[in-house]
């Protein structure tokens, strides 16, 4: 139901506010489901809140409720039994706060029909919402056994009592402390849900969920999970094979490439070599025909010489 002060527990919770201008309350707004991601101090935890209403005039309408955790749990599992594991953030409803209207003396039929539907898929907690409106003995009589449902009382505001700054809610008779055991249950709800909460989850509903979701004979495509791994696996060594051949293929192209290369280069080599030596022949033959020309000139110049001397002593005489 609406006005039963679902955010404003949060609120208290996390010690944050849930609205923003960006983002209005449920009295500025037609949207009756509220997401919000809330991370904490410590790195570790991280939180998502759904707000859901699902009564509508009198009649129940808890199915989109457990369509909407069944798809949270489907989604994860079928992210793990991937054979290629992508890192995906945790969307599954691990708890349900369910609120009960402070007016009244009990459960009404409602109420328990919805928890008896919810509650092999969820952790349920029953809260007595606005429990401050309630006097001690109506909120005794609400509490049957173990002190469930727990009476809470969401409130930011900070209050001075006794020289002592708390977050509560003032009234002409008094205050309501939102962390004082005697006034409330939120403490224990607190512990309960940040604390505690988590392993069971994972070690109780989490389990049950998987287990349920791998011994179903069909999922919605018609395949079992184990058929749908198996046809994964199938898939992704048809993938791998198939990659290995491209890379063979293009390995061989490669090495093909960088032969043709060498050959190339060889070749090329090849000609420059032949080229030089024909080049170097030629010098070689320029040479020796100037070598020999030149012997050829000295011979005569020898010759002329003898002669020349040859004609100076017989002048002499």
């Amino acid at each position: 139901e609406s006005g039963l002060g679902k955010s404003t527990l949060i609120n208290s919770l996390f010690l944050t506010d849930l609205y923003s201008p960006e983002y209005p309350g449920p009295s500025h707004r037609i949207k009756k489901t509220v997401q919000v991601k809330l991370c904490l101090n410590n790195p570790k935890p991280e939180a998502a809140v759904s707000d859901h209403s699902c009564f509508i005039e009198e009649m129940p309408s808890w199915q989109p409720v457990i369509d909407h955790i069944d798809s949270k749990f489907e989604d994860y599992l079928n992210a793990e039994s991937r054979v290629n594991r992508r890192q995906m953030p945790d969307s599954r409803i691990h708890c349900c706060l369910y609120f009960i209207a402070p007016s009244g003396h009990g459960l009404k039929p409602l109420d328990i029909e919805f928890m008896k539907r919810l509650h092999e898929k969820v952790n349920i907690i029953p809260l007595i919402a606005k429990a401050d409106t309630l006097t001690p003995e109506e909120c005794q009589q609400f509490k049957k056994q173990d002190r469930l449902p727990l009476a809470v009382v969401g409130s930011n505001t900070i209050i001075e009592v006794n020289g002592k700054r708390v977050r509560g809610r003032q009234y002409p008779w008094g205050v309501a402390e939102v962390e004082n055991g005697e006034h409330c249950d939120f403490t224990i709800l607190r512990n309960m849900l940040i604390r505690k909460l988590a392993a069971v989850t994972y070690n109780g509903v989490d389990n049950n969920k998987n287990k349920g979701q791998l011994t179903k004979s069909d999922t919605v495509d018609g395949m079992s999970p184990l058929a749908q791994m198996e046809e994964e696996r199938r898939e992704h060594v048809a993938k791998m094979k198939k990659m290995e051949i491209e890379m063979e293929q293009v390995f061989e192209m490669k090495v093909k490439e960088k032969i043709q290369k060498l050959k190339d280069s060889e070749a090329e080599l090849q000609r420059r070599h032949e080229q030089m030596k024909k080049n170097l022949e030629a010098q070689h033959k320029e040479l020796e025909e100037k070598r020999r020309q030149f012997e050829e000139e000295k011979a005569n110049w020898d010759v002329q010489q003898r002669i020349l001397e040859q004609q100076k002593l017989d002048a002499s005489r």
